[in-house]
């Protein structure tokens, strides 16, 4: 059986660091969240909190828990881990606008002398303007999803702890990047939403269609790493390989074909102007955190 993120020396540590790197990321988006519920402005409500709590929770059981540890044995598993990442975990976190929390739940003098400094640099808002710029998203989460699943490479990151700590953080790294455009979290200007980001989450199914199908319909293991490692499931290695092309499919269709339905509705609806924390508001509650006349959306 080949080393693993949960077994290769010097990386035993990593479950317990990650426990407490999502307390704390829990923690200060709380401190954050409670600090924003002021009479003065329509605070975030308790459902996106919620929707970041699970979302915190789905990275924890895609890494973190015994789960993770059968991803060496099926790549079933592997394809959970995947999907808990990249398509549920990332939206759930956007949905829950972080960026106001994390900058309000930070400690003051932090946040005046580092992050408020580092979020105004020109540079930087430059940067994430062309980041969650939805071609640069699609093929940002494209080029991760291809990119790991290129046999080579997935047999590296499977049989190295380090090479798959890298795979796990770009997964969820690229889904926030995809999910961007769709969720638009602060600070994006609340614009309504486009007809193209329908288009957009279309083709996004593209690659994953074309890829679950390989997987599904191919007669040889893509894969042979598998064949090699003890297994404790009576699933062949092919057999394994088919159930986890038809999850992505189904998943990917499923999960995708949610957030079209509520911004057709959306589209299709009278414009409704209520928003839960409009740029304004959060810029005056944030006070003296973040100097308004300086920040710019992206």
């Amino acid at each position: 059986m080949g080393p693993h993120v949960h077994a290769a020396p010097g990386i035993l540590w990593f479950p317990t660091t990650l426990v407490l790197a999502l307390f704390l990321t829990e923690l200060v988006y709380l401190r954050g969240w409670l600090r924003l519920r002021s009479p003065s402005v329509r605070a975030i409500p308790a459902w996106r909190v919620i929707s970041f709590s699970i979302g915190l929770f789905l990275i924890w059981i895609a890494v973190g828990s015994p789960l993770a540890a059968l991803d060496e044995q099926m790549l079933t598993v592997h394809m959970i881990q995947h999907l808990l990442l990249m398509t549920f975990a990332a939206p759930l976190i956007l949905l829950g606008l972080p960026v106001a929390p994390f900058l309000q739940g930070l400690p003051h003098q932090f946040a005046q002398a580092v992050a408020c400094p580092v979020f105004r640099w020109p540079r930087v808002q430059s940067l994430g303007r062309m980041l969650v710029r939805p071609a640069f998203s699609w093929l940002a989460a494209t080029a991760v999803l291809v990119g790991w699943h290129i046999p080579a490479i997935f047999t590296l990151a499977l049989q190295s702890g380090t090479w798959h700590l890298f795979e796990q953080a770009t997964f969820l790294v690229a889904g926030l990047l995809f999910w961007w455009p769709v969720v638009q979290p602060w600070p994006n200007v609340r614009a309504e939403p486009r007809w193209s980001i329908l288009l957009y989450l279309f083709l996004a199914t593209l690659p994953c269609d074309i890829l679950s199908a390989f997987l599904v319909f191919s007669e040889r293991v893509a894969y042979p790493v598998y064949l090699s490692v003890s297994r404790q499931s009576d699933l062949s290695v092919l057999t394994d390989q088919q159930c986890a092309g038809a999850l992505m499919w189904t998943c990917i269709t499923i999960v995708y074909l949610v957030p079209a339905a509520i911004l057709s509705m959306r589209l299709l609806a009278p414009r409704d102007s209520r928003a839960d924390l409009t740029q304004s508001e959060f810029l005056r509650i944030m006070t003296p955190h973040i100097d308004s006349k300086r920040v710019q959306v992206l």
